[in-house]
């Protein structure tokens, strides 16, 4: 008898995303005229550079020639994606990776998720809360997160950051085994600085923990204090792994592409105390579950590298970030409490009156017909906010600020 894995069903029935598409089209079905603004699903909007699309274009054109066409790639990625990553994205902020160190993907996501494969069900995980949700239902598809207690799950140890402690999660008083971060942080928008930075990493050297850094919206950070790469600082590649995506930063949400860096510094140790290196874990896991990002697809990526490619990106992200500008700058003069904005494309903006974020969720869908993302859905400290996105169109960002005054 085939028995299914019981982890699964720990989890609940919908996910967040799919519960907010769901109330979107009831509302929809009783209002079949209303024009709704979605700043909810941080999906982007403007196109991809034109130097990836002519980079695109020529691989398809190889590939449509014997002595140019291309099979099956290797499984962590072509050489030339990877030297342009290391290059660019490292180099400058004075880190060494060797190449085979950079695991290409197809985004951030995946890669976040399957992580977990590598280490032991049995490890203890630690999350800033809120928290991208993928981080700790990929968990309890395990069976790493225990069971959920009265919103929260036994073995995951929840670090709030919230006004009270200006969005810095304290570190742990107790050991934890497994720590993710996000930074810029999804879905707060807000940032870490290379001081607080540091005593993560200091706690990870003396708890032999791991961290899992999610830097997928470091190009989005303006203020030149801030780390991109959790690598900026000293000891880092000892225990940690960082994840980065192309999704947000060169519009790749449908082409899908990010990579992933795993030192070979980096060990875990067996029950019987044999330190084993994750890079040789991960690169075991890819080649067996993974068969590669598409050559089309790297060449696209590896164009962002150039020139071209850099002033195109930057005007992308100048456009996404001056609709942060005008939504943060719209909501304020309303009174509304905003955080994020600056340094990330989110803006997390606190309900009025104690009102929960479903109950807003709903008021401006109904009253304003503008979607968001209940904080709530993000973790138990996401109550009391909603997530917006800067990644819609200029004129839907103005109109959703002059619909707001509505509420």
């Amino acid at each position: 008898m085939a028995l299914a894995n019981e982890h699964f069903m720990k989890l609940p029935d919908n996910y967040l995303f799919t519960d907010i598409a769901k109330k979107v089209n009831t509302f929809k079905v009783v209002h079949p005229k209303a024009e709704i603004i979605r700043l909810g699903i941080g999906d982007v909007t403007r196109p991809l550079p034109k130097a990836s699309l002519e980079a695109m274009h020529k691989a398809v054109d190889e590939m449509g020639e014997a002595s140019t066409f291309r099979g099956y790639g290797p499984e962590h990625g072509y050489d030339f994606l990877i030297n342009a990553i290391i290059k660019n994205d490292y180099e400058p902020r004075g880190v060494k990776l060797d190449p085979d160190e950079v695991f290409i993907s197809d985004g951030s996501k995946s890669d976040t998720g399957n992580i977990g494969d590598i280490l032991r069900h049995d490890n203890s995980i630690g999350v800033t809360d809120p928290i991208y949700p993928v981080y700790i239902d990929s968990n309890v598809m395990c069976g790493r997160a225990g069971v959920l207690e009265d919103g929260k799950w036994s073995n995951v140890t929840y670090l709030p950051t919230n006004m009270e402690n200006n969005f810095v999660p304290q570190i742990p008083n107790h050991r934890v085994d497994i720590i993710y971060l996000c930074y810029p942080n999804n879905p707060t928008g807000t940032v870490l600085s290379a001081e607080e930075l540091k005593k993560w990493v200091n706690y990870a050297i003396k708890n032999d923990a791991i961290i899992m850094y999610d830097a997928a919206y470091e190009a989005y950070i303006q203020n030149p204090d801030i780390p991109h790469s959790i690598y900026e600082i000293r000891g880092a590649k000892k225990v940690a792994i960082e994840f980065r995506s192309f999704s947000k930063t060169a519009g790749f949400t449908g082409v899908r592409c990010g990579y992933t860096v795993v030192p070979k510094e980096l060990t875990a140790s067996t029950l019987s105390g044999e330190r084993i290196p994750l890079n040789r874990l991960w690169n075991r896991r890819q080649c067996t579950k993974f068969n590669g990002t598409s050559y089309i697809t790297q060449r696209g990526a590896e164009a962002i590298y150039t020139p071209e490619g850099k002033s195109q990106v930057r005007e992308t992200i100048n456009y996404y970030m001056t609709n942060a500008k005008i939504m943060k700058e719209g909501l304020t003069s309303l009174g509304y409490q905003v955080f994020g904005g600056e340094n990330a494309p989110y803006l997390w903006v606190k309900t009025p009156n104690g009102t929960t974020s479903w109950k807003f969720f709903e008021q401006m869908l109904y009253e304003a017909n503008v979607v968001g993302t209940p904080g709530v859905g993000f973790g138990p400290s996401g109550e009391g906010y909603i997530r917006l996105t800067a990644f819609g169109e200029r004129e839907n960002c103005e109109e959703a600020m002059r619909r707001f005054r509505k509420l």
